[in-house]
């Protein structure tokens, strides 16, 4: 991902947010504060016929070096591309860059209405850690995560 890539990268996550299935977020942050966020060489996008169709991008958990191997990550579909494959591309890729920078756990908080995000999680060697409840207000309301994790 470059920041040439963000414009689309920006639609796709606020498609994402428009779902309220996706993020807690309910606005996209700026390209600073998204690239602040998220670690450069685990920033992915995915292409097809020159367009941005989705992203994956791991953000560090800690800045403790005890846990410089633990990292959160994110993946957003665009609504015309889901289905397609390019979610399990995206988390194919992002798994293998991970691995080779040495990361040995990844985590991620799903929302439990979220059937496909958990399956295609699961699909790739997350395994469902447990439930939170109550964890944050999207909104207003009380949303419960699933905690998945994929260790190495």
């Amino acid at each position: 991902m470059t920041p040439e890539d963000w414009p689309a990268v920006e639609v796709i996550y606020t498609e994402g947010i428009a779902t309220r299935q996706a993020t807690f977020e309910t606005e996209t942050p700026t390209w600073a504060a998204f690239d602040a966020g998220r670690m450069r060489e685990h920033r992915l996008a995915a292409i097809d016929e020159s367009r941005v169709v989705g992203w994956a991008a791991l953000s560090p958990t800690s800045t403790r070096d005890c846990y410089s191997g633990v990292a959160e990550h994110s993946v957003y579909v665009s609504t015309e591309a889901r289905g397609k494959g390019a979610g399990r591309a995206l988390m194919d890729a992002l798994l293998r860059s991970a691995d080779e920078g040495g990361i040995w756990t990844i985590q991620t908080s799903v929302f439990p209405e979220n059937n496909a995000s958990i399956a295609l999680h699961e699909r790739v060697g997350f395994r469902v850690v447990g439930r939170r409840e109550r964890i944050a207000q999207l909104e207003g309301q009380w949303r419960d995560t699933i905690l998945l994790e994929r260790r190495v």
